[in-house]
């Protein structure tokens, strides 16, 4: 489609070039061959009449122009998105549509072994992708290509709407052969304990717990950090550690693994687990028919 001799398509091209200031990944991105990204980008140079993006070593610097079109085409976009959102019938039954979601092994856990068995009912052909929690998914959330967030509060993005799926308890859990959780922990012998830790993503970002930890300044003695929710019980086995988990994950893993918990020895934050989505995907009757599936789903 063409507007004032502009092939429109060429604008989905350009945003992504200026976001990935890099032929090749915005050739990876678009599924499409390097030469025609390198093709486009000539088109849309000549186009506009300017260089819309430089070589720089290895990099591509955009020009003062790109960078003024930049929110433009973000603002066009995301208003092409949602004109075809709207005009786009959703039938549950029939759909085979598929949806993207950021969501951690916790709440795949706890949540999905309810949640597949009822799309299965209601949406057989519909499809999902899930993901990990990391700064990827955030900027593929934030470019569209990732439909909904589930994340504790404190982690949601500002700049788009977030609606509370559930509020979560934390415990702590252990080895049910482990003597110190057969009788009511004290913050002294909390502080004391061997613990496992959980890190989130390939970054510095701590989970919610890691970070409640912290604001009340409960030392303690960190001997091992995992890089999922779901490692954590296995390496509680056969040993005399602790770990602070979700009270829902620790019911959950505890009908199949020798697991026990038991109350914190001190107050505790309550952890709201919110449901967030693309502020431009307000009107998509698809999101909401899912996320009123989750909500489902969530309900204890």
């Amino acid at each position: 489609m063409r507007f004032k001799g502009l092939d429109l398509n060429l604008l989905v091209t350009l945003d992504v070039l200026i976001e990935e200031r890099s032929v090749s990944r915005a050739a990876e991105r678009l599924h499409l061959s390097q030469p025609s990204v390198s093709a486009a980008l000539a088109r849309l140079r000549d186009y506009f009449n300017d260089p819309l993006l430089e070589p720089q070593g290895k990099r591509m610097i955009p020009t003062p122009q790109a960078l003024q079109l930049q929110p433009v085409l973000a603002e066009l976009l995301t208003s092409v998105d949602r004109m075809i959102i709207q005009a786009r019938q959703f039938d549950p039954a029939t759909s085979d549509r598929w949806f993207h979601l950021c969501i951690s092994d916790y709440l795949s856990t706890v949540i999905f072994p309810r949640l597949m068995p009822l799309l299965q009912r209601q949406a057989p052909r519909v499809r999902l992708n899930l993901q990990p929690p990391s700064q990827q998914a955030l900027d593929l959330f934030e470019q569209g290509e990732i439909d909904i967030l589930l994340m504790p509060q404190e982690h949601c993005l500002r700049e788009h709407p977030a609606e509370l799926l559930f509020e979560e308890q934390h415990v702590v859990a252990a080895w049910s052969e482990n003597p110190i959780i057969r009788q009511p922990l004290t913050v002294d012998q909390f502080r004391a304990a061997g613990h496992i830790a959980v890190g989130i993503g390939t970054g510095t970002r701590h989970s919610f717990a890691e970070s409640s930890l912290q604001a009340l300044g409960m030392d303690r003695r960190v001997e091992t950090v995992a890089s999922s929710f779901l490692q954590v019980p296995e390496l509680l086995i056969g040993t005399p550690r602790v770990t602070v988990m979700h009270a829902r994950l620790a019911r959950t893993l505890a009908q199949r693994l020798p697991l026990a918990w038991q109350a914190l020895p001190f107050e505790f934050p309550v952890m709201r687990e919110m449901i967030q989505f693309h502020r431009g995907r307000i009107s998509d009757a698809s999101l909401g028919w899912l996320i009123a599936r989750l909500r489902e789903s969530a309900q204890d």
